[in-house]
């Protein structure tokens, strides 16, 4: 093997293992309070809600400037004095339910909840009563007659 593919391996083994991994590097040091409790609450909330521009992440996780906004109105509200409950309702209703990872559960996302349990439970009666039709049909076409060749070639494979 050449030292070139050498040091690339060595590069690459150096630069896998070890590395801390921090899931909040987009909280910036300006956006963090100086009360810990607060920002412990903040940071809390934050992983309650999604980053519209990224979607599969929390506002804490994401760079995007709209999720430093977000961050930003959380602290905000904090330190006006809002509640955990306060401050979610206000992004709510400011951005929508989508803006929150985990939906709550109202009319408007009933569906969402109990769909995907109510398709499987379908699909499973459907599949229950197709296959007792296919038994029923079988049973009614009566017994399978062999040919004099075929009963000679069951009889020679069940030999083997």
């Amino acid at each position: 093997m050449s030292r070139f593919r050498l040091a690339i391996i060595a590069l690459f083994l150096a630069f896998s293992f070890g590395l801390p991994v921090n899931t909040a590097t987009a909280v910036l040091p300006d956006e963090v309070l100086d009360d810990p409790v607060l920002e412990g609450r903040a940071r809390e909330i934050s992983t309650l809600l999604r980053c519209l521009v990224c979607q599969n992440q929390n506002i804490d996780e994401s760079a995007a400037s709209l999720a430093r906004d977000l961050r930003l109105i959380v602290r905000e509200r904090l330190v006006d004095g809002d509640t955990d409950d306060q401050v979610l309702n206000f992004i709510v209703d400011r951005y929508g339910e989508f803006v929150l990872l985990k939906p709550r559960l109202t009319p408007g996302t009933i569906l969402l909840w109990f769909g995907p349990a109510v398709l499987i439970i379908i699909g499973s009666i459907g599949i229950f009563f197709m296959m007792r039709r296919r038994v029923a049909e079988a049973k009614a076409s009566g017994p399978v007659v062999l040919s004099k060749a075929e009963e000679k070639e069951l009889e020679k494979l069940l030999r083997q």
